[in-house]
């Protein structure tokens, strides 16, 4: 049996003129891949859910904050959503564009119709009636309560950007943005940029930066593993999950920098330090991806893109090192990093951590208590969201058909009552 109806709404408002809206299902908060992977399992189990979405489309970050040359940096068999593999036609490393085509393609399979416009403002579980009661604000000003017995957050890792202190950035005159901002050297060209940090983002913009013959400078402060987007024609993420499938981590962590070191030589010349910590182990424990490498190196072994080290000040058109250099400088773009923006909406510090993510380590940190789930914050990849998004529909399924039986009980008795008299 389909559902036509994904949710039911009174007709009232409460006392604070606000709409009440009981969902006979879950809420999903967030229609990135994460959210439409949640939603396209329960949908494949019939069960009713609504999906709540800040922006105006789908998958806002990859439409409206990725820059124009942006591929997806693991091949594509790892990169696909539940019940639908990529098309045949798209390259092993799908564009953006493609990548979008693809996650619209999706939601219109599985007829998944969030609410738009909606920015959740504050999500709390109610002890006393056992519910979820997520109040969202729409951008004309009204405001919807949904009421619901699971709640599925699908925000993601990386919803907001971060934007670190540095000391007289605001007396800079020059343009200074994020790089969730940033969509193509072209307007650069012949200007002298500051790209702060040296992530997959910091490296692609600097890349992109100096293919449009503008003149980059790249901030390197902290260590960091670069390793090959493919090793002898394999992915070397393709090949490490082979490699771990028969060897330890931390011997796959060995056969990797050997091997790029071979391919890419000795970068620490170059002024860009390896970590103590193998590149998977250092992902493991702490998080941090490695960089994989898909031109930026050849452009700072050619000398057109600068690596130079952390910054000490920003002056009004010039930039201080700790080295004690200084940096004429016409523009700056911070790829800083993102964070989740969970902390500021979700009334729940049990499940989520001050930092926006799970307490409970991968890979069980999926599923918390009354009802909570977390779908997306594993910092693994598209691979694990969407083993996320089964696992949690399975769960909810599981609920969904134990209540469904209890209420199909109640209701025999009752014919049965009933037929008596």
């Amino acid at each position: 049996m389909k559902f036509q109806r994904m949710f039911s709404f009174s007709a009232q408002t409460d006392f604070c003129g606000r709409r009440c809206v009981w969902v006979n299902g879950p809420v999903i908060v967030g229609a990135g891949p994460s959210g439409l992977a949640v939603s396209a399992c329960l949908k494949e189990q019939c069960i009713p859910f609504v999906v709540i979405e800040r922006a105006d489309c789908i998958a806002s970050l990859w439409q409206k904050r990725t820059y124009d040359r942006l591929k997806l940096h693991l091949p594509k068999k790892f990169c696909q959503l539940p019940n639908l593999p990529f098309p045949e036609d798209y390259p092993e490393y799908p564009t953006k564009k493609q990548f979008i085509a693809y996650l619209e393609n999706y939601a219109q399979k599985f007829d998944i119709k969030p609410q738009f416009n909606e920015c959740v403002q504050s999500a709390k579980y109610d002890e006393a009636c056992k519910l979820w009661r997520v109040v969202t604000a729409s951008t004309s000003g009204s405001e919807t309560e949904y009421i619901c017995q699971m709640l599925v957050v699908a925000t993601g890792e990386n919803a907001e950007g971060v934007v670190p202190e540095i000391d007289g950035l605001e007396e800079f005159s020059g343009e200074v943005i994020h790089a969730k901002d940033y969509k193509s050297g072209q307007k650069y060209t012949g200007k002298k940029v500051l790209v702060v940090g040296c992530g997959n983002s910091g490296m692609e913009v600097s890349l992109d930066l100096s293919n449009h013959n503008a003149k980059p400078s790249m901030v390197v402060r902290s260590s960091v593993h670069v390793l090959p987007r493919e090793i002898m024609g394999k992915s070397t993420f393709d090949l490490a999950m082979m490699l771990m499938k028969w060897l330890p981590l931390w011997l796959v962590d060995k056969l990797l920098l050997m091997l790029t070191w071979f391919i890419l030589g000795n970068i620490q010349k170059y002024g860009i330090k390896r970590p103590s910590l193998g590149p998977l182990e250092l992902k493991n424990h702490h998080g941090k991806t490695p960089v994989l490498d898909i031109g930026a190196l050849e452009k700072i072994r050619s000398g057109e893109i600068k690596v130079v080290p952390g910054i000490k000040r920003f002056n009004s058109n010039s930039v201080e090192l700790v080295n004690g250099e200084t940096l004429d400088i016409d523009s700056v773009v911070l790829a800083t990093g993102y964070r989740s923006n969970v902390p500021f909406w979700l009334q729940e510090t049990e499940f989520f951590a001050k930092n926006g993510f799970p307490k409970t380590p991968f890979p069980n940190g999926w599923k918390g208590k009354r009802g909570l789930y977390a779908s997306g914050f594993t910092r693994r990849g598209l691979a694990s969201a969407s083993a996320d998004a089964v696992k949690i529909s399975q769960d909810i399924g599981k609920v969904w058909n134990e209540e469904f039986n209890h209420k199909k009980k109640k209701l025999h008795i009752l014919r049965r009552c009933i037929s008596t008299f």
